[in-house]
């Protein structure tokens, strides 16, 4: 089934701190030696849907990548984020979390991996490995031998100008050079703790439990011919689902280059009073 290319899922308000545009490749940001760079976080993203039969099974293995069930060595601090597609809708249950805009994600992994079709479940693993996502030992494999590079550093504040959007502002640095190709600043605000009776479809009759899903996804800025000390600021606005409950979200922000290869990021929890 061929994707479609309509957005469903949020509001776009951003600030960009660099005008320049530009798309880049892998030496778009040089990664710092020592420390820094072991230090830093391995973005996972899950593609899965409520429609497929298979993926509860993955989504299981993902929540308890969340909870450090597996005690093992050189496990990276990770940063977790599940898109759902919403490819399998069509199966007679329409996931709640599905948005074209994740299947449109996916597809550019497709492309950029040369995987020869779209499935679910898949992992995708710092954006340069991929697996089956429910195969634990690939999984973790891929995990522990994924590239590092330096976390992100920014702090961010929070604020709702209205009961219906969420306002952050975000200020620190890169702590990686991005030359002249340039890179994107991406925020992304998910969810855990959801739990879905699914009526029909493939999971007829299961009761789905879905952590780290995400909600919004949207671009702070642009950057190019920066260093990783120069400090940055911007601002994006997040429209709010029903029921939104900041106790149960979190944020991450990660910087993406031209072939979306992810090469820093950094994760947030949300105050519980927003």
């Amino acid at each position: 089934m061929a994707p479609s290319l309509f957005c469903c899922c949020g509001k776009r308000s951003s600030s960009a701190v660099n005008d320049d545009k530009g798309c880049g490749d892998d030496n778009a940001a040089a990664e710092e030696e020592g420390e820094a760079a072991r230090d830093g976080p391995v973005v996972v993203e899950l593609f899965s849907s409520q429609g497929c039969a298979t993926s509860p099974e993955a989504e299981l293995l993902f929540s308890r990548l969340g909870r450090g069930d597996f005690d093992l060595e050189e496990v990276p601090p990770l940063v977790l984020l599940a898109f759902h597609v919403d490819y399998w809708d069509y199966t007679g249950w329409k996931d709640p979390f599905g948005c074209s805009q994740w299947t449109v994600r996916q597809k550019t992994y497709v492309e950029s991996l040369q995987l020869d079709t779209m499935f679910t479940p898949l992992m995708v693993v710092q954006s340069q490995d991929q697996c089956v996502g429910n195969d634990q030992d690939a999984v973790l494999t891929s995990i522990k031998s994924a590239p590092r590079f330096p976390p992100l550093s920014f702090q961010a504040t929070f604020e709702k100008p209205t009961p219906d959007t969420l306002e952050v502002s975000l200020t620190g640095t890169l702590r990686n050079k991005v030359d002249s190709n340039g890179v994107d600043i991406k925020v992304v605000l998910f969810e855990s703790g959801l739990v879905t009776r699914c009526e029909e479809g493939e999971n007829k009759g299961k009761v789905l439990a879905n952590d780290y899903v995400v909600r919004r996804l949207e671009k702070l800025c642009e950057v190019k011919d920066i260093s990783g000390k120069k400090t940055l600021s911007g601002t994006v606005e997040f429209s709010l689902w029903e029921n939104f409950n900041s106790g149960k979200c979190g944020m991450a922000v990660f910087m993406e280059n031209g072939c979306h290869h992810i090469l820093g990021s950094q994760k947030f929890e949300l105050p519980d009073n927003l």
